[in-house]
């Protein structure tokens, strides 16, 4: 479990403290669900009147709400946003791998940058590239030439076809597949005759995929992903 000071956390989030600087903080929760260690925001007046009744050790709030404090009290101009980033700095979730298992399959022609963790029984074929600190969650199948940029990483069971580009910091949650057929078919009397699928698919930099998604490749043309 993580755990940081109060005065260290309002020190890295750039926020103002009221009280007791040496609390130490264990995690982030609602305003009623918070408990003794936890930290909580408020993002509208209306619930001031629930400070009274609140057991979080500290409440990141604005200058407008600091009246109405109970406990320690972190004062910014954003709470929600806040609120987002101390829940990265509290976070639990572990990687999708650590190190690389001896149960993966990687071609002896795939490129791994530094630091790069591949699970049990992910598959990374010929040509891959890997970039550096990436992380390949079990069962995962990267396919031929397909290219995946620094610092990202693919939860269990994802599918990469071939020839797939996908940037840094790109986060793929578990049992996406990107770059299957998509539909295409021409008809010969009857007779449905298959149109290859000849395009490609890329994303861009710090892209977050949903679990069980699917992005087919385009018949010719690229199809490109990036953050807005």
């Amino acid at each position: 479990m993580p755990s940081i000071r109060l005065a260290d956390l309002a020190e890295q989030l750039d926020a103002e403290l009221h009280g007791d600087g040496d609390i130490v903080i264990t995690g982030v929760a609602s305003m009623q669900s918070a408990t003794t260690g936890h930290i909580t925001f408020m993002v509208n007046p209306k619930y001031r009147e629930h400070l009274g009744l609140c057991q979080a050790s500290a409440v990141v709030m604005t200058q407008d709400d600091l009246p109405f404090a109970k406990s320690a009290a972190l004062v910014v101009k954003n709470p929600y946003l806040t609120y987002a980033r101390m829940a990265q700095i509290l976070d639990t979730t572990p990687q999708p791998a650590q190190n690389i298992a001896p149960s993966a399959v990687i071609d002896a022609t795939a490129t791994l940058g530094s630091n790069v963790s591949v699970g049990a029984n992910a598959v990374i074929e010929s040509g891959v590239q890997l970039g550096d600190n990436v992380v390949i969650g079990a069962g995962c199948f990267v396919g031929k030439n397909s290219k995946i940029g620094a610092g990202s990483r693919l939860w269990a069971n994802v599918t990469i076809y071939h020839d797939i580009q996908i940037g840094e910091n790109c986060l793929i949650q578990s049992s996406t597949v990107i770059g299957a057929d998509g539909f295409g078919y021409a008809n010969d009397r009857g007779n449905w005759v298959k149109i290859p699928q000849l395009g490609r698919v890329i994303i861009g930099d710090r892209v977050e995929i949903g679990a069980c998604t699917t992005i087919d490749r385009a018949r010719w043309m690229i199809l490109l992903l990036a953050m807005a």
